[in-house]
């Protein structure tokens, strides 16, 4: 049986453009991406107890010289899934990685509402923060990073940030294309809207979900019902939670945390970087590792 392998991985982090990168290189000539986005193989015990027959039959459809990649975000989300580095490092040796990072507090707020428009947090931002440690764990960007920077070295791993891949899509793109030796042109499609915005994910709904997975009322509905009004009723299930305020205290706490990640990031890249000046800092440049 021939083994289908990938040729890098989008890793993270969570809630930092991964989807919309994802859905980017999916059209550029000579990448693959694989469908799901998120297999979550080598993190999530159910997913690599299915083995790599399944893992392998995701980038089989890929042509011979075609770039594979997936993006499955629970890879860098310590210590909810430890395994995840000692599985990837075994099976796939000479892996090329692509972290995204966002602004900690940003990716943190924007973690709190994907939750809780699919009902799995309750409450405020403050008792979220106490009560799921991973909404700050998985916004310490050098914890996620340092057991693949080891495991991999330093030049196997692209630091990708999310202000300039926004305000510099198409250079970063590029970028990417560089790092991956990626042979040919490639084009930001400018067309494609940000994917899996959270506050445009659909609420929970018992009645929407059987409507849409029964065999026999989902063909019924596509047929008698207008579109137009498909949409209407689809507006009424969105989420449309903006982002809340954050009290000052809890933001000096949060920024304690993460200047302190954020500078032992910041020493591998050669650069300061704390919470007040990360947007300034990784709008304007791209950077590459300076400790090897």
């Amino acid at each position: 049986m021939v083994i289908h392998r990938p040729d890098f991985i989008v890793i993270g982090a969570m809630k930092s453009a991964t989807t919309t990168l994802h859905e980017q290189l999916a059209r550029q000539p000579g990448f693959f991406m694989s469908r799901p986005k998120e297999p979550n193989f080598f993190s999530d015990d159910a997913m690599y107890a299915r083995g790599w027959p399944w893992y392998s039959s995701l980038f089989r459809p890929a042509r011979e010289a075609d770039l594979r990649g997936e993006s499955s975000t629970h890879y860098t989300k310590l210590p909810s899934y430890p395994r995840t580095v000692e599985r990837m490092v075994r099976d796939l040796p000479r892996l090329k990685l692509i972290y995204l990072m966002r602004h900690p507090i940003d990716r943190l707020i924007s973690q709190y509402v994907h939750e809780l428009t699919a009902g799995r947090i309750n409450g405020g931002v403050r008792e979220a923060v106490e009560e799921h440690p991973e909404l700050v764990d998985y916004s310490r960007f050098a914890r996620q990073l340092e057991p693949f920077l080891q495991a991999f070295g330093f030049e196997n791993v692209l630091a990708v940030f999310f202000p300039r891949l926004v305000q510099h899509s198409q250079s970063e793109l590029e970028r990417i294309g560089r790092f991956l030796a990626h042979d040919g042109p490639l084009r930001w499609d400018s067309a494609l809207p940000p994917q899996n915005v959270g506050r445009e994910r659909l609420r929970p709904s018992p009645i929407r979900e059987a409507l849409v997975q029964s065999p026999v009322l989902s063909p019924l509905r596509q047929r008698i019902v207008p579109r137009n009004w498909s949409r209407s009723v689809k507006e009424l299930w969105r989420a449309q939670i903006d982002p809340p305020p954050m009290q000052p205290d809890l933001i000096a706490r949060l920024r304690d945390i993460f200047d302190a990640d954020l500078a032992q990031l910041a020493s591998w890249l050669g650069i300061t970087l704390d919470c007040e000046s990360f947007h300034d800092k990784t709008i304007d440049r791209s950077y590459d590792w300076a400790e090897r």
